[in-house]
């Protein structure tokens, strides 16, 4: 690959899919590009390059899914789990007592792992979800896997990686080395193809927004434009979840930090100042002091 294929590829994948690499990343793309041009019997990747440059489009999109596939497994870093379970869902089925309905959004959801992780949670709070309607929003920039998140289909090895056993025989049926979720947990999880540096307005508002180990690969800008963009389509008492290596802060004051919750952030909504019957945030009953 030469220098001029590689900034043709950084450039390339920074404005499908968002992903920015820097300059000593060239292994990483060869890494992920060489079976995919030995797979469409080109030699190599400056070979690749010249027939995306030929504007041959669903080599490209192969290309944007070969670089943006990222590992999963069941509950993953464990942590933002057991604050659902422990914190969240408890505060939200207080909240939304009246209205008895939950909305989570999974973005970059991969294979499934991650949403089929909280669909599993919410079955396990059991009768204090009766009666409730909860919906999941899985989306991923790659329809594979989407594909493969839909039919609930996992080897040996990722039914082995953090999913606890008890959960494994209580929501999985075995065929052969093959394991398929449950078809109730199945119809919990929406699926839609979703690429984040595009509108996602559409998709409504949201109680729960896991977005986790996807912005680590963006640049400032574009993170602190997700982030606001996240922030329109929450409730006020809503809940953002990053990944381990993620935060808002530095980034954006869109979010404030859920407070003894690692990794969980609320939308940073300015106060409400109640005047006789009114109610203002600061900057209009400032206006309004000033006025008196």
């Amino acid at each position: 690959m030469t220098p001029s294929d590689y900034e043709y590829l950084r450039k390339f994948l920074k404005e499908r899919s968002g992903l920015d690499l820097s300059a000593d990343k060239q292994y990483l793309v060869e890494s992920r590009l060489l079976p995919l041009a030995r797979k469409s019997s080109l030699p190599g990747i400056s070979e690749l390059v010249a027939r995306m440059r030929g504007g041959a489009e669903a080599l490209t999109s192969e290309v944007v899914e070969a670089m943006t596939t990222n590992e999963t497994f069941f509950f993953r870093d464990k942590i933002p789990f057991d604050h659902l379970r422990e914190a969240v869902l408890p505060a939200m089925l207080q909240a939304r007592a009246a209205r008895r309905s939950l909305r989570i959004w999974c973005a970059a959801s991969s294979t499934g792992q991650e949403p089929y992780s909280i669909a599993m949670c919410l079955k396990e709070a059991g009768s204090l979800l009766a009666g409730w309607r909860t919906e999941i929003v899985a989306t991923d920039l790659s329809q594979a896997v989407l594909e493969k998140s839909k039919a609930g289909i996992f080897s040996q090895f990722e039914v082995q990686r953090g999913l606890p056993i008890q959960l494994l025989v209580k929501y999985f049926t075995q065929n052969g080395e093959l394991w398929q979720i449950n078809a109730e947990l199945r119809g919990m999880v929406q699926h839609r193809q979703l690429n984040l540096l595009q509108d996602f307005s559409h998709l409504g508002t949201f109680d729960i927004i896991f977005c986790r180990n996807v912005l680590i690969y963006f640049d400032q800008n574009t993170k602190a434009n997700i982030f606001e963009r996240m922030s329109r389509m929450m409730e006020p008492d809503g809940v953002l979840a990053l990944g381990a290596a993620e935060t808002v802060v530095g980034i954006t004051n869109t979010f404030k930090p859920y407070p003894e919750r690692r990794g969980l952030y609320r939308p940073n909504v300015a106060p409400v100042i109640r005047v006789g019957a009114s109610t203002m945030v600061p900057q209009t009953l400032r206006a309004v002091a000033s006025a008196l």
